[in-house]
């Protein structure tokens, strides 16, 4: 019995690396891309190209191990959920606001030390930040943040607005 288990999962295996994600590999240039609207010097562009554009841009560098399932899915899924929280190949096409709420999230998790992920960077060394990277991301964030239109004051609620009147 246990002889049988063993070949319906080697079986198994096998005929799941036939079914293959689609890859995030699509070739430039982006014309939302962050870089069309915003100064990204050398130092930054490599920090972001080490540390983040594999899984929040539209071409991801795959390492080997991505062609074998189910690693693949999970590392599809990975980098989907990435793009969706933050993609710096259409960046220039978020509104000003989210663009700010975007540059003061990345401020937030380089800081804390949430981003790039633990998980990420136990196999991709060269993209742990160091102090002096998480800097100059930090100060390139702040830099493009004063060139976005002032903040819009928030709405005053309904309730507010009766108590005014």
């Amino acid at each position: 019995m246990l002889k049988k288990i063993v070949y319906v999962l080697i079986a198994a295996l096998v005929i799941i690396q036939f079914i293959r994600p689609e890859k995030n590999i699509s070739a430039g240039p982006y014309a939302n891309d962050i870089s069309t609207k915003f100064a990204v010097n050398d130092n930054v562009a490599s920090i972001l190209k080490e540390a983040c554009y594999d899984c929040h841009s539209n071409n991801t560098v795959y390492p080997w191990y991505a062609n074998v399932q189910p690693v693949a899915w999970w590392l599809a899924d990975h980098v989907n959920d990435g793009k969706k929280e933050l993609n710096f190949s259409e960046f220039a096409g978020y509104t000003a606001k989210r663009q700010r709420r975007k540059f003061n999230e990345i401020m937030d998790e380089v800081k804390e030390g949430k981003m790039p992920l633990k998980s990420y960077t136990l196999i991709h060394t060269n993209a742990k930040l160091t102090e002096e990277q998480k800097n100059a991301l930090y100060k390139w964030c702040e830099e493009n943040i004063a060139t976005l239109p002032p903040a819009e004051p928030e709405q005053q609620s309904d309730n507010n607005k009766s108590e005014h009147k």
